[in-house]
């Protein structure tokens, strides 16, 4: 009985997918879906922030991630309806709770209980203990050379991916000592703006700006960086000047024109 009730909930989580399928289809650009993608983040985050179940530290930085995914996404061409896509999709809707359904029967352990605390507790310190020997092998890694450079890049990602942002920092600070990067610096800006740190932010904006000026990300963060340092006058004339410069199918636009909206 309880199968039956794993592949109704499948289906339920998946009947807007085969509700959407059958729909008559139109003809859409990526961008346009990526923006409205986007755009139903933000009004998800703005509810939630609205209903108290996140906190503002939170829905910021949550805000700030979905910006930089948008301003990080590469801009497309229009794309017409492709029936495959479609095709595959539909079967989706069907193979994905049969093809769940068969690992979990195959290698699964319903009887196994939840993880207690002291189990997750000893796979954080394990993951501490391999984030710490990365560590010190990149210490004793000649500085010199891109095994380095790589090797800070993956603990911070590593260290963001955990919430340590003050460790990633410090490696992606190693990373751009050993060679500057206009990509790493972004993100790095990106970061030291959810920490509050926003000189350090324009500090490193406006070098990685020299080295790509039309960046849109740069720039946009510069922007960012400005606004929450209370200077709306250099953030609304920055965002003006990229707003008027992006393409008309830039997926960024209404993202720019909202910043400009709510800055006083």
């Amino acid at each position: 009985m309880i199968w039956v009730l794993f592949l109704a909930l499948a289906a339920l989580v998946l009947a807007p997918l085969g509700f959407a399928l059958f729909r008559p289809a139109r003809t859409t650009g990526r961008a346009e879906a990526d923006l409205a993608l986007y755009r139903a983040q933000l009004a998800e985050l703005d509810r939630e922030r609205a209903a108290g179940r996140l906190e503002e530290a939170a829905h910021r930085a949550a805000t700030v991630e979905v910006q930089r995914r948008l301003l990080a996404a590469p801009e497309r061409g229009v794309e017409g309806k492709q029936g495959g896509g479609a095709a595959i999709l539909a079967a989706s809707v069907f193979l994905i709770p049969a093809l769940g359904l068969g690992l979990y029967l195959w290698g699964g352990h319903p009887g196994i209980p939840a993880a207690p605390l002291v189990e997750r507790q000893e796979a954080a310190a394990r993951d501490d203990a391999l984030l710490g020997q990365l560590r010190a092998r990149l210490e004793q890694t000649s500085p010199g050379t891109e095994a380095y450079r790589q090797g800070w890049i993956l603990l911070g990602n590593a260290e963001r991916g955990r919430g340590r942002l003050d460790a990633a920092a410090q490696a992606w600070d190693r990373a751009l000592a050993s060679r500057f990067d206009p990509a790493l610096a972004a993100e790095m800006a990106d970061l030291r703006i959810q920490q509050g740190e926003t000189d350090a932010a324009s500090a490193l904006l406006a070098r990685a700006l020299q080295q790509d000026p039309a960046d849109p990300r740069l720039r946009y963060l510069t922007g960012l960086a400005e606004a929450r340092a209370g200077r709306n006058a250099n953030a609304r004339s920055t965002w003006r000047a990229l707003l008027a410069e992006s393409p008309q199918d830039a997926p960024w636009r209404a993202l720019l024109e909202r910043q400009l909206q709510d800055l006083p």
